[in-house]
């Protein structure tokens, strides 16, 4: 239901509408959509929907996104966060991920259990800076005065793929998954939901400048952070009741501006805080909103030290902001009910 075409950047209002797949009016596959359309207020024409389906369709549990912002090094705490979740057997429907949050959301969609998290646990700690990003000072230099177009080689980005245990196209996930990427030609956002998932996901962490745009399905491709690091915008456009944000993205650090490299991280953290922001003050109130906090990171960007502190203190703070988010719709239905019912 929240299928896209690969390597097309689709507006958000008719996320949900594209990929159908035609099949005769009097098929199953017809009948349950025509009764997901109905439920939805989604309906092109009236149809007839018995009481059972309704009440199948309401049996159901609510409709989950999980959403993986970009971040670089930061993106380990999503770890810690994707823990809790599992923990208390919080499963999406649907992940959606930029940059190294697509990387994590992949491993997820993959296998959406604890012991995929724990194998991202040992994967996030065994990366070194100078594996992630390989060549010294005067390979950057050469690479600058020969006027390529990047500053360090991906194959360090190419052999963590590798390692990694996603499965080699997106039709091999257990669950739907969205990676965003940004054309360098049209500064379109381009949405990846078939196909190749390497490709896909090298893309989606191609930092401009940093690493080569990747060649893929016609397009040049950069890192979707570019566009949209916080992709919560394609979540909403799905049926979906409930969202977990694992934004690693989202606060100006007061650090020192060391380099160009550390201008550029801080302009992106402007741009894509600001439409995350917007995005988040147009939320539909039928939906269940979490965003979780993420725990301090003053780390440079090529400083890969500390994981298993990061991922314990990102468990800790998701696990109680979950504990309350809870509780606190736990308040609400109860508030709704007539006073003599509540308990």
């Amino acid at each position: 239901m929240w299928g896209l075409d690969c390597g097309r950047s689709i507006a958000s209002p008719i996320l949900h509408l594209a990929n159908r797949e035609e099949c005769p009016e009097g098929c199953e596959e017809h009948s349950k959509r025509a009764a997901t359309n109905l439920w939805e207020g989604r309906a092109e024409r009236p149809v007839s929907v018995s009481i059972s389906q309704l009440r199948l369709r309401r049996s159901r549990g609510p409709r989950t996104a999980f959403v993986l912002s970009g971040g670089g090094n930061q993106a380990v705490s999503q770890l810690g966060m994707l823990r809790a979740l599992l923990e208390r057997d919080i499963i999406p429907d649907v992940v959606i991920g930029t940059s190294a949050g697509a990387f994590n959301g992949a491993a997820i969609a993959s296998s959406p259990t604890l012991e995929s998290v724990e194998r991202l646990v040992v994967t996030w700690e065994s990366l070194r800076g100078d594996e992630v990003f390989p060549g010294g000072r005067l390979s950057r230099a050469w690479n600058l005065l020969t006027r390529d177009d990047h500053l360090f080689s991906n194959q360090g980005l190419r052999a963590l793929l590798e390692s990694g245990s996603h499965p080699p196209n997106f039709d091999d996930l257990q669950l739907p998954l969205r990676v965003i990427a940004c054309d360098l030609e049209t500064g379109e956002e381009v949405v990846f939901a078939s196909g190749a998932l390497g490709p896909a996901l090298l893309a989606s962490a191609a930092l401009p400048g940093l690493f080569p745009p990747i060649r893929h399905d016609g397009r040049i491709l950069v890192d979707g952070a570019v566009v949209d690091t916080v992709p919560l915008s394609h979540a909403l456009a799905g049926p979906v009741d409930r969202v977990y944000v694992l934004n690693v993205a989202g606060e100006l650090l007061r650090r020192p501006l060391r380099s160009p490299i550390d201008v550029a991280v801080r302009a992106f953290t402007i741009s894509r805080k600001q439409r995350f922001d917007l995005e988040l003050r147009n939320v539909p109130e039928r939906i269940d909103m979490v965003v979780l906090p993420a725990p301090a990171d003053d780390r440079e960007l090529f400083d890969f030290t500390d994981p298993l502190m990061l991922i314990e203190e990102a468990h800790h703070l998701a696990a109680r902001a979950l504990d309350q988010a809870e509780l606190a719709k736990r308040r609400r239905l109860t508030m709704r009910r007539p006073w003599w019912r509540r308990t």
